[in-house]
């Protein structure tokens, strides 16, 4: 079994920045691939950005590319989304998920993982 535990949300204002941290336990940190996913009140949730178990491959959702930064440190056992440029519709909870093996095709898919944190909330304001 697998914990993941978010830290760093918080308040800010638009055009701020923030790192978020999601760290990990139960399972060897590098053979998880980590998928960070956001859902704002009345939406569905919605792909972030995710990362192989080495940290080589990454991938983001379309709109965010250029903001947000994916990131991990497997001696830490965490994986990092760091947010700039923020805007109010970034509001939105943000929750980490770790993928075991095989890997499902699909990082974009939150069907595709095995485990979820409890999420995190970011606000920001304008």
């Amino acid at each position: 079994q697998v914990q993941l535990v978010e830290s760093g949300g918080g308040l800010v204002q638009a055009g701020g920045s923030l790192r978020l941290s999601c760290a990990a336990s139960g399972r060897t940190f590098s053979t998880l691939a980590m998928g960070w996913f956001r859902q704002a009140p009345g939406k569905e949730r919605e792909f972030v950005a995710a990362i192989s178990g080495s940290g080589n491959v990454k991938y983001y959702v379309g709109s965010l590319k250029g903001r947000f930064a994916i990131s991990r440190d497997n001696a830490k056992n965490t994986v990092y989304l760091q947010m700039n440029s923020l805007e109010p519709e970034d509001t939105a909870v943000y929750v980490c998920a770790a993928d075991k093996p095989p890997y499902y095709s699909d990082s974009s898919l939150a069907g595709g993982y095995d485990y979820w944190g409890q999420g995190t909330q970011v606000t920001v304001s304008s």
